[in-house]
């Protein structure tokens, strides 16, 4: 890692967040809609944004295969027709995230925090950091060594990226989030140029630990736990884990 990385992950875990007891809802969704999953998240922030009283909620979840599209666009990044897309039963859909385009699918572990920043007293280049730094962790609990790239957000293991950053604030209120790859197929990652980078390859802890680790578990609860334990830690939030109604 070079020196000026080693530095901003200093400055990043040394920083003081200026507020502490933070407390939040986890929820985990199960395998869902991401259409569905996007309502939610929007109407969760426009009662926070009416209630600043309301408590911060983070939705845990997966989703059937999508393409979701950022405000810097992303079917030009489509290395596939859109008739064969539908071919294949995955949708595109436009979000109001940072970014590009990107894929979802099973075995993705997507962590959407729907959280009142300027309340949390946490800055944004902080934020982003810090769901960096989840999934940094997470990967590392797996013997995964990834890492931060200084021109792209998202998480590393070398020039083969294996997770992903994108959010959106309105009045102080963050939806969306970070999606680790933990086994999912990779090959609708091949029908496009991953967050509009070209000659870029996806990968995931499956894919980095095969053949070194052969006994892990890839259990999506171990991941979940993970995520847990690794957002109170970063963002020093107390967690209260709620039971999903389907």
């Amino acid at each position: 890692m070079k020196a000026e990385a080693v530095r901003k992950d200093q400055d990043f875990l040394e920083s003081d967040l200026q507020s502490r007891n933070r407390s939040c809802i986890f929820t985990d969704l199960g395998l869902a809609d991401y259409a569905d999953v996007l309502i939610l998240q929007g109407s969760t922030r426009d009662e926070m944004i009416k209630d600043p009283a309301l408590p911060d909620r983070v939705f845990f979840v997966q989703h059937p295969s999508v393409y979701t599209l950022g405000k810097r666009g992303g079917r030009e990044n489509l290395t596939v027709s859109e008739s064969f897309l539908e071919s294949k039963g995955i949708p595109i859909v436009q979000t109001g995230r940072g970014g590009n385009i990107t894929y979802h699918g099973p075995g993705q572990a997507v962590l959407y925090p729907v959280i009142h920043l300027e309340r949390a007293r946490i800055g944004v280049a902080d934020f982003v950091a810090g769901l960096e730094e989840i999934m940094k962790r997470t990967a590392s609990d797996f013997g995964v060594p990834a890492d931060r790239n200084e021109r792209n957000h998202g998480l590393w293991v070398g020039n083969k990226k294996i997770g992903s950053v994108g959010i959106s604030i309105q009045k102080g209120v963050s939806i969306h989030g970070l999606a680790l790859n933990l086994n999912p197929d990779l090959t609708p990652f091949s029908w496009i140029n991953p967050c509009g980078l070209a000659d870029m390859s996806m990968t995931s802890i499956e894919k980095e630990v095969e053949g070194v680790q052969p006994s892990v578990s890839f259990s999506m609860d171990r991941v979940k736990s993970l995520f847990i334990q690794h957002f109170s830690d970063i963002f020093d939030y107390a967690i209260a884990e709620e039971e999903h109604e389907n």
